[in-house]
């Protein structure tokens, strides 16, 4: 075994971060409705900039109830953009595992 080989894991593994980036670049730009939702949570974050800050920097944080309201609009948001990306990388592994396998032969040719 050659010293520069990497073990498919290994190499899935590492590459994995710039993959999951392509897919949601893909699901973005052939699904309509997860344009939408991301389109939308950009929105709230621009017009309600304490949605940044919440998310990004340290310390403490008061809200209003409306505050409030608009955080729970924007995280339940983000949980369907969330569960749409997480449905898109599913299939798109069992699409890749049935390329693959076809393409080593796997399955029989009658």
């Amino acid at each position: 075994m050659s010293d520069q080989y990497t073990p498919m894991i290994e190499r899935i593994s590492e590459e994995y971060d710039e993959s999951d980036s392509n897919m949601v670049l893909e699901l973005a730009a052939t699904d309509q409705e997860y344009a939408d939702l991301k389109q939308q949570m950009s929105e709230l974050k621009h017009q309600h900039p304490f949605i940044e800050k919440l998310l990004e920097e340290d310390g403490e944080v008061q809200l209003t109830a409306q505050e409030h309201e608009i955080l729970n609009q924007y995280f339940r948001l983000y949980l369907r953009a969330d569960n749409m990306e997480r449905k898109h990388i599913y299939f798109r592994g069992h699409t890749d595992c049935f390329s693959y396998l076809e393409k080593i032969g796997a399955f029989k040719k009658e």
